[in-house]
C-alpha cells in the first residue's frame, strides 16, 4: 500500500475500536458422502447438516470437497507474484465505469477505510450485465476479463480455479435445495448464463491494526459465495444467536461457504444471509480468494413458490438480479440518484 498517510491515520482514531470475542469456529462440515457413496440416507443427513447451518449461521467450512490442492496453490502462488508487482504495472489493468472487472487498490479513494488492494475476473466469458440500471433500459453489454501480462501464468491458474468453485458451488447448491425440501437440480437452470465473478483479495500488514478493517460489515448480495483464506485469517462473522463477531479460525485447505442475499429471497428467509467482515494484521500479509456465485443478468429473483403457502406467504416483491448488480458496480464509482440499494428495498 506504500506509505502510509499521516492523515489517514489521524482520521481512523476516531474510529470505534472492533470488538471480538473468542475465536470459535463455525461448522464444520466434511462432503465426503458425495464422492464415497450414493446412499440416500448419507445424501439426505448431509442435506439435514448443510440445511442447519445455513438456518443458524448463514457460514459453514467444508472439508473433502473434491478441488485439487494443486489448484488452489497454483492460483496462490500466481496471486502473491501478481500483488507484489509495482503499483503502476497493476494499474495498467484497473477496472472503470465500464468494466468492473480487473484491478484495484484503495489508494484510488482518499476517504477509504477498507485496506487492500483486489483484482476481480469474471468466470464466464464474455459476461452479459444491463448497461443502466434504469428499469426502462434494455441495453446489455458483454464484458471480457483484464489479464495482466505478469506473471504468465496468473490467466491459467485463475480459469482452472474458477471451473472447480463453479463445480463445488454446484454440489453446495444441491444440497441446499434437497434440505428446503426441492428437487436436487431445481436452481440450476438460473445459472445457463452465470454472472459469477472471483476477486484476489490482498491485505498488506497495516500500522494500525486495531483501527482499520480489510473489508467493512457486509453482506454478499448473489447465491453463495466460496472464500478460500491463507493461514493468517481475518474474516468474522456476525453471529445471529447474539449479535457478537466471530473470529473463523483457519483450517488447511478448507473452503468457507456463506449463503449471500439471493438465497435469503429464494428461501423467503429461512435462510439468511448475514453480515461478515475481513480484519487486517500487523505483521503479515493476508490473501483471500473467493468465488461469488451468481445467477444470469435476466434472473427475476423473488420467494420460491414451492415454498410459499397460506402460513409462509412471500416476505419480498421480485427484482431483476442485473439491474440490482449494475446498481451496486456503478455505486462503485460515481454516486447515483437513488439509495445503495439492498434486498431490503423489496421486502413487502
Amino acid at each position: 500500500m506504500g506509505e502510509v498517510d499521516p492523515d489517514f491515520i489521524q482520521s481512523l482514531e476516531h474510529r470505534p475500536k472492533p470488538r471480538t470475542i473468542e475465536p470459535e469456529n463455525i461448522p464444520l462440515i466434511d462432503l465426503s458422502p458425495l464422492k464415497s457413496s450414493s446412499d440416500a440416507n448419507d445424501l439426505a443427513s448431509l442435506a439435514s447438516e448443510i440445511g442447519d447451518a445455513c438456518e443458524k449461521w448463514g457460514f459453514f467450512q467444508v472439508i473433502n470437497h473434491g478441488v485439487p490442492l494443486k489448484c488452489r496453490e497454483k492460483i496462490e502462488s500466481a496471486s502473491r507474484k501478481f500483488f507484489a508487482l509495482p503499483r503502476e504495472e497493476k494499474r495498467k489493468v484497473s477496472r472503470d465505469e465500464v468494466n468492473p472487472y480487473g484491478y484495484y487498490d484503495t489508494e484510488h479513494t482518499k476517504n477509504v477505510r477498507d485496506w487492500k488492494e483486489v483484482m476481480d475476473f469474471t468466470v464466464q466469458t464474455p459476461t452479459t450485465l444491463p448497461v443502466s440500471h434504469e428499469p426502462d433500459d434494455r441495453r446489455l453489454i458483454e464484458l471480457i476479463n483484464q489479464w495482466p501480462k505478469d506473471p504468465p501464468e496468473l490467466r491459467e491458474a485463475c480459469e482452472e480455479h474458477a471451473k472447480e468453485m463453479e463445480k463445488l458451488a454446484f454440489k453446495l447448491l444441491e444440497l441446499i435445495a434437497l434440505s428446503l425440501g426441492l428437487k436436487r437440480d431445481r436452481l440450476h437452470g438460473f445459472f445457463e448464463d452465470q454472472t459469477s465473478r472471483i476477486r484476489l483479495n490482498y491485505y498488506p500488514p497495516c500500522p494500525v491494526p486495531h483501527l482499520t478493517l480489510g473489508v467493512g460489515r457486509h453482506k454478499d448480495a448473489g447465491v453463495l459465495t466460496v472464500l478460500a483464506q491463507d493461514d493468517v485469517g481475518g474474516l468474522e462473522v456476525k453471529r445471529k444467536s447474539d449479535g457478537e463477531w466471530i473470529f473463523v479460525n483457519p483450517i488447511q485447505n478448507a473452503y468457507i461457504i456463506n449463503v449471500g442475499d439471493i438465497i435469503q429471497v429464494w428461501s423467503n428467509e429461512k435462510y439468511e444471509s448475514v453480515e461478515h467482515r475481513a480484519m487486517v494484521n500487523s505483521e503479515k500479509a493476508r490473501f483471500s480468494i473467493p468465488f461469488f456465485f451468481n445467477p444470469a443478468h435476466y434472473t427475476w429473483v423473488e420467494p420460491l413458490q414451492e415454498l410459499i403457502h397460506d402460513q409462509n406467504q412471500p416476505k419480498y416483491k421480485g427484482y431483476n438480479w442485473g439491474k440490482f448488480l449494475t446498481t451496486r458496480n456503478l455505486g462503485n464509482f460515481k454516486k447515483l440518484a437513488v439509495e445503495n440499494i439492498q434486498i431490503a428495498h423489496f421486502k413487502t
